[in-house]
């Protein structure tokens, strides 16, 4: 059974995640290169003036090397309404509060968070949202530990509403949005995540089995279909006009991260036709340690 393969974990000693400085900050990590492919790709693909526009924003990180990371980024941290992707803060601090020995990750909770993740199931998700508590998740986001909604980078992850009809209960003091996300800091949880950031490294596989195998085949995934061995850890979000996706992909050696936020009725087709392109800037550079 699955729940078997992740409660071996509580056996196991916790590494807490603490802050390690040979790791960077992503908005210190800018590749001129790669900024210019990225800048490139998007005008060939005739989505500049959406970017311009503000209806489009997108980060690419190739952390191949994780104490190198490359970073190009369009509008990173321009904060819009983000749908379902946010979803990725309550398995934050879910796992947090495993960690911590406030929650035990038991097969119902765990099948909850999988079907949040995988599926995007609303109400699986307001379920896991009442177990952290609504306030202690707004804390752990803003807090200095993690720092994933931050005023002075223009915001950043935010739940301020269940995932269920009723109103919110405190939106974000920025744009007073209920669900928020910047790419920048989308691209910061996948980093952090992959580095043992966010919480410890047994913790972080359970983490990282959860966000693969997506179940929903669409943006980012349906794009990367054709590409043989791809491993993609993925949450996406869409409501209405608002289209996001994010994923952590393992492909031919490389390791990246994108996200992609969109405000069109046709952004989802945006990003499954830019999933490919930016997998490809990836796949043209040189693995660091090769000749």
């Amino acid at each position: 059974m699955l729940i078997l393969r992740y409660l071996t974990l509580f056996i196991l000693p916790i590494t807490l995640a603490v802050a390690d400085s040979s790791y960077p900050s992503l908005w210190e990590s800018k590749d001129p290169d790669l900024q210019a492919r990225l800048e490139a790709s998007i005008y060939k693909n005739g989505l500049q003036s959406y970017v311009d526009k503000e209806l489009l924003s997108l980060v690419i990180v190739d952390i191949t090397d994780v104490h190198q990371p490359r970073v190009a980024e369009l509008g990173g941290n321009r904060m819009i309404y983000a749908a379902s992707l946010p979803k990725i803060a309550i398995l934050l601090g879910a796992f947090v509060q495993i960690e911590d020995k406030q929650l035990e990750l038991n097969e119902e909770l765990l099948d909850d968070i999988t079907d949040m993740i995988r599926y995007s199931s609303n109400t699986a998700a307001t379920r896991v949202l009442e177990r952290v508590g609504r306030e202690n998740l707004l804390a752990i986001l803003q807090s200095s530990r993690f720092q994933l909604y931050d005023t002075e980078h223009g915001g950043g992850l935010w739940v301020g509403k269940d995932y269920a009809k009723k109103g919110a209960y405190r939106r974000e003091p920025i744009k007073n949005l209920s669900h928020s996300a910047t790419a920048m800091q989308v691209a910061r949880f996948y980093y952090l995540l992959e580095t043992n950031r966010l919480v410890g490294e047994e913790l972080t596989i359970t983490m990282k089995e959860i966000l693969s195998k997506p179940g929903i085949s669409h943006k980012f995934v349906r794009g990367l279909q054709s590409v043989p061995d791809v491993k993609i850890y993925r949450k996406s979000g869409s409501w209405r006009e608002f289209h996001a996706d994010s994923a952590l992909i393992e492909s031919n050696g490389h390791k990246f991260i994108i996200v992609g936020l969109a405000k069109h009725p046709q952004g989802g087709q945006w990003l499954v036709n830019i999933a490919k392109p930016l997998h490809d800037l990836i796949m043209d550079s040189e693995i660091p340690g090769t000749d």
